[in-house]
């Protein structure tokens, strides 16, 4: 059957039909509900529990204490009967490292008792409840039975342990040394970047030397991910309608989307994950950048781009071990770095920081990548490592359902002092999230 995810800050109302609504849920809180006799049903997908304040309230649906009323009404609207209706809530899970702050703001908590105290007062019962915890959950719903459950994000590997042979440090140096090279364009691209120094003519002549990205900004250009209404056949015109900053986000996204296509899903629980996940903390560190003012917004999101580009050369060894792999992380609630060693030997940001310097990065790239679960070692440009940081714990907590494994615990309350945030802005941050993040709207056309 046919299913349909729904992502924070959405919902879905249907009469009956063949679908499955599914929404995964790390600190954010899912409410399926429906009227059996209406045959009518629904799920929305909410990330907070109420407006932070910060900016306008652009989206209500995304609170708990806006949204569940406006999907309740969508219901009624569809045909369904408050007095009739039934529900189900999962989702509100300590996702992540979990630090004192965690406990402290309560999130995922406080989310779940307004969508409870709501759903109470509008004597809505609540046939079943998995919230809070460790795990994060997968709550669907049937339109052809109006029948919801919630399991586990992650499938429990069936298989038992493989034969797996942990490679040694020559089989990893090996594996960095068989990475395809990063073409020279994004060097150039990185270095400009990095000293503001821009020759956008010098740019499009070595665009236009390299295939394949200047097949990728083409496209990019014709698709919906750009919604430009101009066919563009040229690479010049591309520039012209783009601007600088917005073509060079292309030039290296595009790139890097052709590292993390080709891995093995060790570390996904989807096809694509790898990229989305970096994509989408490219696009966090860019916000928070701006935010923050600690560093350069479009460093910032090649930063985010890069943090684990590691992984591209673990993977194939994650996969190979896999039932271990979800053992240590999922049961055993192993640090990734301990999982990742037991395995390999090796961090994804040991691996990551080795195939930076065969990359020519500049140092602070380096040094992030090697120092992005753990910040305050950086000593180049620390606020770049915090904000990367900050980036990759947010897409972790609040966009589940992409990868096993999660942030190494540490201080987040002392690490978001370090860019000049404090404890009590956290929600105020999760709120820079784009929303393309939480509708899971950032993938790139594929290159050929």
């Amino acid at each position: 059957m046919k299913k349909q995810l729904v992502f924070s800050g959405n919902y879905f109302v249907s009469k009956e039909k063949e679908l499955i609504l599914e929404s995964c849920l790390g600190s954010c809180v899912g409410v399926a509900i429906w009227d059996k006799e209406a045959k009518v049903g629904g799920l929305i997908h909410l990330l907070l529990p109420e407006w932070t304040g910060y900016g306008e309230i652009a989206k209500p649906v995304l609170y708990a204490k806006t949204g569940l009323p406006i999907f309740i009404n969508a219901l009624c609207e569809a045909g369904a009967d408050k007095k009739r209706m039934e529900a189900c809530v999962a989702g509100g899970a300590l996702i992540g490292p979990i630090s004192q702050l965690d406990i402290d703001l309560n999130i995922g908590g406080r989310t779940a008792d307004i969508v409870q105290n709501i759903l109470t007062d509008e004597s809505i019962i609540i046939c079943k409840a998995e919230t809070g915890g460790l795990f994060g959950y997968r709550l669907s719903i049937d339109l052809s039975s109006f029948v919801s459950s919630i399991n586990l994000i992650a499938d429990i590997p069936m298989q038992k342990d493989q034969n797996f042979k942990k490679p040694s440090p020559n089989d990893i140096i090996h594996s960095i040394n068989v990475v395809r090279p990063i073409p020279q364009i994004i060097l150039k691209v990185v270095q400009m970047i990095n000293d503001q120094n821009y020759n956008i003519q010098e740019v499009a002549s070595n665009i236009k030397k390299d295939q394949v990205i200047s097949a990728a900004i083409l496209r990019l250009c014709s698709s919906s991910y750009l919604g430009l209404k101009e066919k563009v056949t040229s690479i010049n015109r591309a520039f012209a309608l783009l601007g600088e900053k917005n073509l060079f986000k292309i030039i290296i996204s595009a790139s890097m989307e052709l590292y993390f296509s080709n891995t093995a899903q060790g570390y996904s629980l989807c096809k694509g994950a790898l990229f989305q996940h970096s994509l989408g903390t490219a696009l966090i560190s860019e916000e928070l950048a701006k935010f923050t003012g600690v560093v350069k917004p479009e460093i910032a999101y090649t930063a985010g781009l890069l943090h684990d580009i590691g992984k591209v050369v673990l993977d194939q060894y994650i996969s190979s071990a896999y039932p271990l792999f979800y053992r240590r992380t999922q049961i055993d609630m192993a640090e990734l770095y301990e999982a990742e060693k037991e395995i390999t030997g090796f961090t994804h940001s040991e691996a990551g920081g080795v195939l930076g310097e065969r990359w020519l990065l500049n140092e602070s790239l380096i040094e992030m990548i090697r120092y992005h679960h753990h910040p305050e070692l950086a000593s180049v440009n620390p606020e770049l490592s915090h904000v990367v940081y900050l980036a990759d714990l947010l897409m972790t907590k609040f966009q589940a359902g992409q990868e096993l494994g999660s942030l190494d615990k540490g201080d987040v309350s002392l690490r978001l002092k370090k860019i000049g945030l404090t404890s009590s802005q956290f929600p105020v941050i999760v709120d820079l999230i784009p929303q393309c993040v939480l509708e899971g709207t950032i993938n790139l056309p594929a290159l050929s």
